[in-house]
């Protein structure tokens, strides 16, 4: 990742995490972070909770997906329990945005959350990207 663009910045909203191959059922259990395992929600859509506990009503997911380009990407999306009980989900935004909503509600859960994606850029299963203006609608 370039130098300039660290966390906490407004460059980094437009930063997305790309995986080198796309998650399955038989590879889905080495993507876990902290005591979560990555669920499949729907098709080929996987979700990892990053931030979830049950004093906070605030709640943050990985979602990973192939977009349109062919990538599988690691976008984040907040989650929302409504008053009868659904559980639902926001529009994905991308990794960068994601890790900056969550930055300024815990700074060390973002931390370790950053931690976890650069791992798997050390180990190439994955690398950082920024989003061209046309990618975000």
């Amino acid at each position: 990742m370039e130098d300039n663009i660290k966390l906490g910045t407004k460059a980094f909203d437009k930063m997305m995490f790309t995986l080198a191959e796309p998650v399955t059922e038989e590879n889905h259990a080495k993507y876990h972070f902290e005591n979560y395992e990555m669920m499949e929600i729907s098709p080929k859509i996987w979700a990892l909770p990053v931030y979830m506990t049950a004093d906070d009503d605030f709640t943050l997911f990985f979602i990973i997906t192939k977009i349109a380009a062919g990538e599988t990407v690691m976008a984040f999306s907040q989650g929302d329990l409504e008053s009868d009980g659904d559980f639902n989900l926001s529009q994905p935004m991308n990794t960068g945005a994601g890790l900056n909503l969550l930055e300024k509600h815990d700074q060390t859960r973002a931390e370790a959350a950053l931690a976890y994606l650069e791992q798997l850029e050390k180990t190439d299963e994955g690398t950082w990207r920024i989003v061209a203006e046309n990618e975000e609608d």
